[in-house]
């Protein structure tokens, strides 16, 4: 179950207990018994994002002054932007999540996967050490830059769409292509019967908001 996800973040863990509990939420802990949740990898996770992302920062922004510095730190390390990493690598399949959690959504909710984001961070750390754990910060830092973590592109069209078509977007997955673990999926946006811009992502949330981004930019806005 776990190779998909080391995989994904290019890390192999020697001690598998460690990636089980970071992927384990507490919902799922309460219905089993001796089982670990994430939240103290959480609480490590936090703290080891939070030098690490600072570190890169730092040293990728030579002569920019303290406080650009952390407004760029807060927004990488914003439940936002963890959520924006944990969705484009699909980390809701891998969770361990009780069964009101599963039935609720649980898979793709911000605090969840932002929190196991972090709980990952953790686990990594105490497995192979702050440069191992760096190294997935600045590969996560480095593949999202450019990214508005706290851009709602799909409330953005809503308002405009209400604003001048008197109606509300409505979205509808016109494709879903790859394996299991890495599928995309292709998502188009229309207003009435105008269809107005299609978008892709490796969940169906990520793939609406490509494409009300999209459909923002075709409209000029």
């Amino acid at each position: 179950m776990y190779d998909d996800i080391e995989k994904i973040i290019n890390y192999t863990f020697v001690d598998k207990e460690l990636i089980k509990e970071a992927l384990t939420h507490k919902s799922y802990a309460g219905e089993q018994r001796r089982v670990k949740h994430n939240e103290r990898l959480e609480f490590l996770g936090d703290s080891v994002l939070g030098l690490a992302a600072a570190d890169h920062i730092y040293r990728c922004r030579p002569g920019v002054e303290e406080g650009v510095l952390s407004k760029v730190k807060s927004s990488v390390v914003s439940r936002k932007n963890l959520f924006l990493w944990a969705s484009a690598m699909g980390l809701g399949k891998f969770l361990n999540l009780g069964a009101g959690e599963e039935a609720t959504g649980g898979r793709e909710r911000e605090s969840i996967l932002s929190n196991a984001m972090e709980a990952l961070i953790g686990a990594v750390y105490l497995d192979g050490g702050y440069a191992e754990a760096k190294r997935i910060v600045d590969g996560l830092i480095a593949a999202h830059e450019g990214e508005e973590p706290g851009a709602d592109w799909k409330s953005k069209l809503q308002e405009y769409a209400q604003k001048n078509y008197k109606t509300v977007p409505r979205y509808e997955i016109v494709q879903t292509v790859g394996p299991e673990h890495e599928k995309i999926f292709t998502v188009s946006v229309s207003a009435g019967k105008k269809e107005l811009a299609r978008g892709k992502g490796k969940n169906k949330k990520l793939a609406e908001q490509d494409a009300a981004k999209n459909a923002l930019d075709n409209l000029k806005i």
